[in-house]
């Protein structure tokens, strides 16, 4: 092959595109560069993508690989082997009843045709609803609250909204390193906008926060006083669209009684921020026409996400900014393709098309579709991510199915979840490389293509779906996620539903079941995607008789826009002002402050967050095998504030132990002012195969979110014990 190929890049959300070109001989690495036709990303590429070919060779699995107990080593066996061993193991526990313990655990690395097929596998012809994805610990929180508040979920903006905004508020999120093409292009706008104001929320000084017009340092645990906080103010200034709440939105009078309970002298101090700052916050967003809200994991992994979700969205609502250029509230995906996840039915308690296993009608459609009886899918969610853990705790779950993912590292509560793994009676674990940490606790191995070696989708953060075409074949035996999915399905003697020859063919069944629904993608096919990149809703009904956005009066404040608008107008949803609720408004959700799941004591005085640098990701699996992001993130480290060093007698550079009440962890101190007082960080991507003893997840808790099941990941209570008798290191 000599032609470049057009991708995207497999790392985080933003969803990059990607030019791919073949080595020029033997031994050398594919080149990468950005792809300047992609409307996401416009040719830029952050290191990650840039090197991402370096690692396609490197430690591959290669041959499905086999043993009977964790106490064998593994053996090379054949496919034939491999897979009779799944279809038996699943066949017997079918005979015996118990087809509920058969749990398969995803990941935002699948395209999207895998999770389509791993739904009609698993919900479909064995009529479990066991099927979660490593998005359950990403975004969960932020699909609740848009199914809540909405009706449905789909972010309701596009990336072309950082750049017609009048005031960017970012809480939880660290754009800068974990989205930083996003970042790039919201920050050039902002500095040839100077009008434009830049709030971030965070309890460090990232490089995010560095750039912005206002940094809120707040206690972790408060972001629902400062919203309240801030809508109180907005509130008694009268800079709301009472239009807009009138007309949209339902159960306003219910949150405008809670925030009553939430004055600037009241929530400032709890937040650990001015009066002032507060004030200049709610300033900020009352006299901006276009505030455009960007999240991510500092409040969607919290036991209160879903809450912090909504009561942030509570805030667009009141003052109309929704729907229209330059405003909204915008989760940005963690994953590359946890949207197409979300579309696709990828968690437990979803079907495809955006329907709930909850509802009759949705079950009904989707038996129909899939050629099934009707009964077959379970009106009931299945196990979510934590609790196929619990499950093996207790002997419920009996065949766990792994795919693309690093459960060993990055699961809460690290030490329970390793031992939860070893009682495991049989564990697949499918993936493209060798060794991980979860390879230690599967029983069978199977080699699964990845990035560049298999065609499908992904669906980046603002809704924009990319083709990525394979430009070499599989290594070794490996296969496509979906294509082993698919013969086990035929196996199992579901011939009918997996007759597929390509991921082409999958594509457009996957499809089929959107027509209609809020993500519509029947407009969407392969052949269309080759030209460019598209955003749904795109319709089949839209093909012949296009419709204009915007067009008509509109309540409240949302108007037409200039020229640049009107174009990627149909890149944002509600702009009609309806919602997908069933009398088409959006509802208000009235919440109280909870705080932290374990705030910090006398015991544990400190406050733990974690989170991701710029040059890795997740858990090192394809990072840690590029020798530039080595060089770049060598090792792990603890962010610790001057005054608690002092407190505690830590200098730079010295070994720290950090406990919590479920385990310990070493890292060397490094002293800044850039982290809040009484909070330490540590990153999240060190796991026993790249570091010794400095899992941050060890010392995380599963404490979740009663709405979305998302771990509160972001915040636990630690100690530290400075260790003199080790060499320091930095």
């Amino acid at each position: 092959m000599t032609e470049s190929t057009k991708t995207q890049c497999p790392y985080c959300g933003v969803g990059c595109g990607l030019t791919v070109t073949p080595p020029a001989s033997a031994g050398q690495a594919w080149k990468v560069f950005g792809d300047k036709s992609h409307p996401s990303s416009q040719g830029m590429v952050c290191v990650k993508g840039a090197t991402v070919a370096e690692s396609i060779d490197k430690n591959r699995l290669k041959t499905p690989m086999i043993r009977d107990s964790l106490q064998e080593q593994f053996r090379p066996c054949t496919w034939e082997e491999a897979l009779d061993r799944i279809v038996n193991r699943i066949q017997t526990l079918i005979a015996q009843g118990e087809k509920e313990s058969i749990c398969l655990y995803g990941s935002g690395q699948f395209h999207t045709e895998d999770y389509y097929i791993a739904q009609k596998l698993v919900k479909g012809c064995l009529g479990v609803n066991n099927f979660d994805a490593n998005s359950r610990l990403c975004m969960s929180s932020a699909v609740a609250a848009y199914l809540n508040s909405f009706g449905s979920d789909g972010p309701p903006c596009c990336y072309d909204d950082l750049e017609l905004t009048d005031c960017a508020f970012l809480v939880g999120t660290n754009t800068a390193e974990c989205h930083p093409i996003i970042f790039n292009r919201l920050h050039k706008y902002l500095k040839r906008n100077q009008e434009a104001k830049l709030i971030v929320v965070d309890p460090r000084r990232t490089k995010t926060a560095e750039a912005a017009n206002l940094h809120l340092a707040i206690n972790p645990g408060t972001d629902i006083d400062l919203f309240n906080g801030i809508a109180h103010l907005l509130l008694n200034w009268g800079a709301i669209d009472t239009y807009f709440i009138d007309k949209c939105t339902r159960y306003f009078p219910k949150y405008a009684e809670i925030i009553g309970h939430y004055p600037p002298e009241i929530v400032a101090p709890k937040c650990g921020i001015p009066i002032e700052d507060l004030e200049k916050a709610a300033r900020y967003w009352a006299e901006s026409k276009r505030v455009l809200s960007l999240w991510s994991m500092g409040i969607n992994q919290s036991r209160e996400g879903t809450a912090k979700a909504r009561t942030l969205i509570n805030l667009h609502l009141m003052t109309a900014n929704i729907g229209k250029p330059g405003a909204g509230p915008f989760s940005l995906t963690g994953q590359p393709n946890a949207m197409g996840g979300r579309e696709a039915g990828g968690l437990c308690h979803l079907l495809p098309g955006y329907r709930s296993v909850k509802n009759p009608q949705h079950r009904a459609e989707v038996e129909q579709a899939w050629g099934l009886p009707a009964g077959r899918i379970s009106p009931v969610p299945g196990r979510d991510a934590w609790s196929m853990i619990t499950g093996l705790e207790t002997g419920e779950v009996k065949l766990l199915w792994i795919a693309a993912t690093n459960p060993a590292v990055s699961m809460p509560d690290l030490e329970r979840t390793k031992a939860a793994l070893l009682k495991s009676p049989f564990t697949v674990y499918q993936d493209a490389y060798y060794p991980t940490e979860t390879s230690t606790y599967a029983h069978l191995l199977l080699p699964a293509a990845q990035w560049g070696e298999k065609t499908g989708t992904m669906t980046n953060s603002e809704r924009m779906v990319t083709l990525n075409k394979a430009f070499r074949p599989p290594v070794g035996q490996a296969r496509a996620d979906w294509q082993i999915f698919a013969e086990v399905g035929r196996r199992l003697g579901f011939q009918a539903q997996f007759n597929f020859q390509d991921s082409a063919e999958v594509y457009s069944e996957f499809a089929g079941l959107t027509y209609k629904r809020p993500c519509d993608m029947t407009g969407i096919n392969y052949d269309r995607l080759a030209e460019t990149p598209r955003p749904w809703p795109d319709s089949i009904d839209e093909i012949s008789a296009p419709k204009t956005a915007n067009s008509g009066e509109l309540p409240g404040n949302l108007v037409k826009d200039n020229d640049k608008s009107q174009k990627t107008a149909a890149k944002r949803l509600y702009t009609d002002g309806k919602f997908n609720t069933a009398d088409g408004r959006a509802v208000f959700a009235a919440y109280h402050s909870k705080g932290l799941a374990e705030p910090p004591d006398d015991d544990y005085p400190l406050v733990l967050t974690v989170g991701r640098l710029y040059g890795h990701w997740h858990t090192q699996t394809r990072t840690g095998r590029i020798e530039k992001i080595v060089k770049m993130h060598p090792a792990p480290f603890l962010e610790i504030h001057p005054q608690d060093a002092a407190k505690l007698g830590i200098e730079a550079g010295e070994w720290v132990e950090v406990r919590s009440r479920r385990g310990s962890a070493r890292f060397p101190a490094v002293i800044t002012k850039a982290i809040a007082p009484n909070c330490v960080f540590v990153p999240m991507h060190w796991g026993a195969l790249w570091a010794e003893n400095s899992e941050a997840n060890s010392l995380t808790h599963p404490a979740a979110c009663p709405i979305s099941l998302q771990p509160e990941l972001k915040a636990c209570a630690v100690k530290l014990i400075p260790l003199k008798s080790l060499v320091r290191v930095c």
